[in-house]
């Protein structure tokens, strides 16, 4: 995990401690939390639970209460200790640390008699790891918005930067994989050069394979030709502009994008181009 600023985390707790964050699946890979490891503990006793949502100031979990959790709550005046526990990816170590709360509400969740959802207000500001954890996919997140139409050129510099290895990729049409060079990356989209005919290619849906390295991410992201235009000089080549779907867009791609882009952003000027949107 990237060793952030001080700074860093203060900006990413003003700006984001309101917003919650839904544990979906994919932000569970992202973040790499643990579920297994996630516990609630109410005096000196520990509970597995879900962690169902969560910011920088509460938290949503759902626990079994069949085992008396409810009562525990009761005698120790519904403090409560949330442990937390990630691996990122790339990572070779375990970050576990716990969160001081109070117990706010409690509910029945879905139509189960044993099972509660409880919401728990946090008593001080987390740890700078959980800051920094969720703030990278909040950040991301909210600049693949506003920041959708910057285009990165892949340069051999911003390869390197970008820790992709070759140009080089495959694009799906069809279902069928076509050899492509990839020329240049966005949030929403990106500019490719393959061998075709631009009129039999534009409109066609498509996905397009990216990977990473440092550590290793493979992304197949679906989207649809928007742009096609001939090749000077090469008659059998097209250059496509795909548009990605952005509700398909991965959360992982948009991180990779946005850390690149948060860390070098002085570097990027004049190779980085903001234009129409691909």
């Amino acid at each position: 995990m990237g060793v952030l600023t001080s700074q860093k985390i203060t900006l990413y707790y003003e700006r984001f401690k309101d917003i919650d964050v839904t544990f979906t699946k994919e932000i569970i890979q992202v973040t790499g939390l643990l579920t297994q490891q996630v516990h609630l503990k109410c005096g000196n006793d520990f509970w597995p639970c879900v962690v169902y949502m969560a910011s920088f100031q509460n938290a949503k979990i759902v626990a079994n209460t069949k085992t008396g959790l409810l009562t525990k709550l009761q005698a120790t005046n519904n403090y409560v200790n949330l442990r937390f526990c990630f691996k990122p990816l790339g990572e070779n170590n375990t970050v576990t640390f716990f969160v001081a709360g109070r117990v706010m509400g409690s509910a029945p969740y879905g139509s189960s008699q044993d099972v509660n959802m409880l919401t728990i207000q946090f008593t001080n500001r987390p740890p700078d790891d959980l800051i920094e954890i969720m703030g990278r996919v909040l950040d991301a997140n909210v600049n693949s918005r506003k920041r959708k139409e910057v285009r990165i050129q892949l340069s051999a510099d911003n390869m390197r930067k970008l820790n992709i290895t070759s140009a080089e990729s495959a694009v799906f049409i069809q279902g069928v994989p076509r050899r492509c060079i990839l020329r240049d990356l966005s949030f929403s989209g990106c500019k490719l050069i393959m061998m075709g005919v631009a009129k039999f290619l534009l409109d066609k849906e498509a996905a397009i394979r990216i990977e990473f390295n440092d550590p290793r991410e493979l992304f197949l992201i679906k989207g649809k030709f928007i742009r096609a235009e001939n090749v000077e000089g090469k008659k059998e080549m097209v250059a496509l502009g795909l548009q990605f779907e952005e509700a398909a867009t991965p959360m992982g791609f948009k991180i990779r994008l946005n850390d690149m882009l948060s860390s070098a952003r002085a570097d990027f000027r004049g190779t980085v181009e903001e234009e129409n949107q691909t």
